[in-house]
């Protein structure tokens, strides 16, 4: 079974293009979704975020978001050491994940694979790019952001120019009719790919 990569900025409409190639039947695994799930059960990765930042950063067994976020957001080492914790559970997680499925193949979506160095993880990589004023459009009707604190996020990842450089397949998201076209023909890619 082969293991895909699914990436792209933030507002770049990753969840988009995974809704798509679930509707096609592969089976996605939701690296954000699985991350928080992990930092409830996950009884050694509670242990290693309380030793690293303090018990405080879990109430009655629920994580106390926003003490973390006041903790690491500010403080790029200790932003490092818990992601150090938390991606290699989140990673061997998925593997145990992906053993279970019955599929050609399987899809992670997860936001940093080429800033963490993480492509040759993956059998291929699918990046999903739109128009930086489009992106920052979508986060600011999803999230209720702010424009001058989605600029600070998105310069916190690497330029699209970048990952396209690495990405072994590109997805532009611009129209979905388009987008679903474009997911479509790539899941025949994979599938017939050796």
């Amino acid at each position: 079974m082969k293991r895909i990569g699914l990436t792209g900025g933030i507002g770049s409409g990753k969840s988009t293009v995974a809704g798509f190639f679930k509707e096609l039947g592969v089976p996605i695994y939701n690296s954000d979704e699985q991350a928080k799930r992990l930092m409830i059960e996950d009884t050694t990765l509670i242990q290693g975020i309380k030793d690293l930042i303090g018990t405080e950063a879990y109430q009655e067994g629920q994580l106390n978001r926003g003490f973390i976020a006041q903790r690491i957001f500010n403080d790029e080492a200790l932003l490092q050491a818990m992601n150090d914790l938390v991606h290699p559970a989140v990673r061997q997680d998925f593997l145990n994940w992906a053993e279970k499925q019955e599929s050609p193949y399987v899809i992670q979506e997860t936001a940093l694979i080429f800033e963490n160095g993480m492509q040759d993880f993956y059998d291929a990589t699918i990046l999903v790019t739109a128009p930086i004023h489009i992106r920052i459009e979508r986060v600011l009707a999803r999230d209720k952001s702010n424009k001058v604190a989605i600029q600070q996020r998105m310069a916190n990842q690497l330029p699209d120019t970048k990952k396209e450089m690495l990405a072994d397949h590109i997805i532009v998201n611009l129209e979905l009719e388009q987008t679903e076209k474009q997911v479509e023909r790539l899941h025949q890619q994979l599938l017939s790919a050796k």
